[in-house]
């Protein structure tokens, strides 16, 4: 697929998607460019927001199956990846799929979930697959889990294990809309007299999957390779961080990169699109020491840090 070809079809999807989510656009770029990179993403936001909205538009507007969980502390793991069932007629066991055998997955509100249900969902998301009784079964390709979290409301939760925070392509935050977009909100409502929009496919599934792997063609240059290295070492180096983002960072950040220069239209990478990616990809691998952590001090603000200390590289 040329870088061209890419943009349109990308240029197509995001206008499915603003047919039902009015403005966010950075928000919507950020989310398309983490699924054309085959990662799942963490939305960390208040209620309200569009989160649902969001999920559902993209896996209409990239013709993909779409399931949501709402995740509450008495969920089990089989009732997320599905169970043995005596079929009786048969006199033998057969598996049911559970609800993650889609192609985008809504894991509305994660942190709610108990160890064993969050250990269940990263297997998933690690190994694209899920184990029942002695036997495993593929997941449906591509698979994205959208997982969402309220930052604010801690009764009741079971903070996220680091391994399967780390699983998470990038981590971002919707924001709240502003007031011209919050009126276009209302002002759609009225006019389309019902609660429910209808998104139009943009693309097949096929077609998402050639997106996909054009990421694999885009050119990434020795010195953009070395900036991404040396982003996320100043992470580590940073005095305030008791753990800097891993080499899974670095690899995050160059298919984030990849993905957004062919979305944009180009088959190479900038040093701006490491850099504007740089945030969501790394700021939730970076564990604070206690002391700034105490202060204020967050992931967000050692990878600011790190951007700033870092000279970006001259590319030709």
């Amino acid at each position: 697929m040329q870088a061209a070809e890419a943009r349109e079809r990308a240029d197509a999807i995001r206008a499915a998607v603003a047919v039902a989510v009015v403005g966010r656009t950075e928000a919507l770029q950020t989310i398309l460019i983490g699924l054309v990179a085959d990662g799942h993403l963490l939305i960390e936001d208040l209620p309200g927001l569009g989160k649902t909205l969001m999920a559902k538009s993209f896996a209409a507007a990239l013709g993909l199956e779409f399931q949501r969980i709402q995740f509450t502390a008495d969920l089990l793991p089989h009732d997320i990846t599905g169970s043995e069932m005596l079929d009786s007629a048969k006199g033998e066991f057969r598996f049911r799929p559970g609800p993650i055998f889609a192609n985008i997955l809504l894991a509305d509100e994660i942190n709610r979930a108990p160890p064993k249900v969050q250990s269940s969902l990263l297997e998933a998301m690690q190994e694209y697959q899920v184990t029942s009784e002695r036997s495993t079964y593929p997941l449906p390709r591509p698979f994205l889990v959208l997982a969402t979290e309220n930052p604010l409301e801690l009764e009741g939760t079971y903070p996220l294990p680091e391994a399967q925070v780390d699983r998470f392509l990038l981590r971002l935050r919707v924001g709240y809309p502003s007031a011209d977009e919050e009126r276009g909100i209302l002002e759609r409502r009225r006019a389309r007299k019902m609660e429910n929009v209808t998104v139009a496919g943009a693309t097949t599934l096929t077609q998402f999957q050639e997106l996909q792997r054009a990421v694999e063609e885009v050119e990434l240059e020795a010195s953009v390779a070395g900036y991404i290295v040396d982003l996320v070492r100043a992470t580590r180096a940073d005095t305030r961080a008791e753990v800097g983002a891993s080499p899974r960072g670095s690899l995050a950040l160059q298919k984030l990169s990849r993905a957004k220069a062919l979305l944009d239209g180009r088959d190479f990478v900038l040093p701006d699109d490491v850099k504007s990616l740089a945030l969501p990809a790394l700021a939730h691998r970076v564990l604070v020491k206690p002391e700034p952590w105490i202060r204020g001090v967050r992931g967000e603000d050692v990878v600011r840090s790190a951007i700033d200390r870092t000279s970006v590289p001259k590319v030709t």
